[in-house]
């Protein structure tokens, strides 16, 4: 019970304080640094800014997520402060220390400068050497053996973690079933540069290089409207070596079957943020149409033509958007920018229609004329 109130309590100041900034124009900012949290309003339009007016200083190092580039545009924020620290990174016989942010073990091998191949792995714990490398962070690389694979007839370098020739085919997915061949037995061991052959006696193959599509994640910007949509991470294709058995008759190909495909270089996944926030608030003063029409410009000896107009262009909802040519309101006035931007206001919707009819048409009888004739106006 004890941990239950206390959850509500944190529940209820965040909520005051999340009010409170939204009352006096600013934005709830909370900070994480470090094990220690520090919440506060703030009118600064960069989070950067908003961090140095609470005198929370930043190293050169140092990184928060979001970017301290970031302009605030939300109610209230999460910060998370990534102080630099030591890290040593261990690449065979090679030792580097460095002082970076990040937490991954792939923004760290980046941050280096070091190149880190798809089939290498890493390990990040905490440093067994104290007196060399503080009391830090060590990052060790193991390096996948480089090799070269000429695949039913295609030379290509990989790079493997297997200690054998059996154990690289089962890695890289090649069967070589009952008609293929490898240029050495299954328990040969795997050293750098080594060159293995496979073929496939019979039918003949052909290997091609083809791209690898990346894959798209969408991220969900509840404070970005409907329509934005910005790149976080650029995607980048991908490479693989795809071998087809063909089957040749009178010197046409007349079948082509998938036997083999090693992907060469990884295709990077992009991120889009796409906004999610409704770019208009939908009408919701209530009131019926006889209501709107006696509130509008429109002579009540009108109201039957508009009445049959109106309830054939939007049903007489306030909120009617043709998504596919842009008419809006009411009237579905088009563009919708003819009635600003009150266009869901049914009052609005229905002055623009008037004065739209009697300038167009000369009066509401020719225009609902020229709508039996046209099913438009």
């Amino acid at each position: 019970m004890v941990a239950a109130v206390f959850a509500v309590s944190g529940f209820m100041v965040f909520a005051t304080k999340s009010a409170q900034a939204q009352g006096e124009g600013g934005r709830l900012i909370t900070v994480h640094d470090r094990g220690t949290e520090l919440a506060f309003i703030t009118n600064q339009e960069t989070l950067k800014d908003a961090l140095a007016e609470q005198d929370i200083v930043l190293d050169e190092k140092d990184a928060t997520e979001p970017s301290i580039d970031e302009k605030l545009v939300a109610p209230d924020y999460q910060v998370n402060i990534y102080r630099a620290r030591p890290v040593t990174v261990i690449d065979g016989p090679t030792r580097q220390k460095i002082i970076t942010p990040y937490q991954s073990a792939e923004r760290i091998v980046e941050d280096a400068g070091i190149a880190l191949y798809s089939d290498d792995t890493t390990a990040l714990e905490r440093s067994t050497d104290i007196v060399s490398d503080g009391a830090g962070l060590q990052l060790v690389i193991d390096r996948a053996t480089p090799l070269i694979l000429d695949l039913y007839g295609k030379k290509t370098e990989i790079r493997t973690q297997a200690s054998t020739v059996g154990d690289m085919l089962k890695e890289k997915n090649i069967d070589l079933g009952e008609h293929g061949r490898a240029s050495v037995s299954s328990e040969t061991a795997i050293t750098a540069g080594m060159e293995i052959r496979v073929w496939r006696e019979g039918k003949q193959t052909v290997s091609v290089d083809e791209e690898v599509a990346f894959e798209t994640e969408q991220i969900k910007d509840a404070d970005r409207t409907v329509g934005y949509k910005a790149v976080q991470t650029p995607g980048k294709p991908g490479k693989k070596t795809v071998t087809y058995e063909i089957e040749i008759s009178n010197g046409v190909e007349v079948a082509r079957k998938e036997i083999a495909s090693i992907v060469t270089e990884a295709a990077t996944k992009q991120v889009e943020v796409i906004g999610s926030k409704s770019a208009f608030m939908p009408y919701s003063g209530g009131g019926s149409k006889s209501d709107w029409l006696a509130a509008s410009n429109i002579p009540a000896d009108m109201w039957g033509y508009a009445d049959f107009m109106v309830q054939k262009e939007s049903g007489w909802n306030p909120n009617a958007l043709n998504k596919s040519s842009g008419a809006c309101g009411l009237a579905q006035a088009l563009p919708c920018s003819k009635l600003g931007p009150n266009w869901n206001d049914p009052v609005v919707a229905l002055n623009w229609m008037n004065n739209y009819v009697n300038g167009r048409y000369g009066g509401w009888q020719n225009a609902y004329n020229f709508w039996l004739k046209n099913h438009w106006y």
